[in-house]
């Protein structure tokens, strides 16, 4: 059977409040980790969030 093309992350804010946003990303085009600039509710303003694996 064929690996599927997308994968779900974490992805884990850098600001270490423990919050997280769950997504997918296509594992074949994209090799390096996910980093993205999002919404931290917690703090209430946008830090970079850092792809983690979904335990």
């Amino acid at each position: 059977m064929a690996k599927p093309t997308t994968i779900k992350i974490r992805l884990n804010s850098e600001a270490g409040t423990g919050f997280f946003y769950v997504t997918k990303k296509n594992s074949r085009t994209m090799t390096e980790k996910m980093t993205v600039r999002k919404y931290d509710p917690v703090l209430r303003k946008h830090v970079d969030f850092k792809e983690g694996k979904i335990k």
